[in-house]
């Protein structure tokens, strides 16, 4: 039997500028666990990592990628103003509801690489 111990991390491929890229994600509240070259892991929060990798000469992933990575937010309003204020750019404002009898507020931007960030609370 195959023991399941969650997920070790995300990957983000082909960012435009590591530094301000690593910069971004540490306002957000990251913090690096590791980094070698052009790759750096960091810490989003209980252990869980985001593994940034600049861009490389060998062009674009035509591969399956995923849509988005949601973040664990204890305020989403405040994570979103954060977040735009780091430089994100706005996709949804936060909101809050009801989803099948748990509360939650969401928020969605775009990172710097344009990649899609969601901001997740139950309430």
């Amino acid at each position: 039997m195959v023991q399941r111990l969650g997920y070790h991390h995300v990957a983000l491929k082909g960012v435009k500028n590591i530094d301000q890229t690593i910069e971004f994600y540490k306002k957000l509240g990251c913090s690096i666990v590791r980094q070698f070259g052009d790759v750096c892991m960091m810490d989003v929060g209980g252990n869980n990592i985001i593994e940034i990798f600049a861009n490389s000469d060998t062009g674009a992933e035509e591969n399956a990628h995923f849509e988005h990575v949601a973040l664990r937010s204890a305020d989403v309003d405040a994570d979103y103003k954060t977040a735009l204020d780091a430089g994100a750019e706005s996709v949804k404002e936060p909101g809050h509801g009801d989803l099948n009898g748990l509360k939650i507020g969401v928020a969605f931007v775009r990172g710097l690489n344009g990649e899609l960030i969601e901001f997740f609370q139950e309430m």
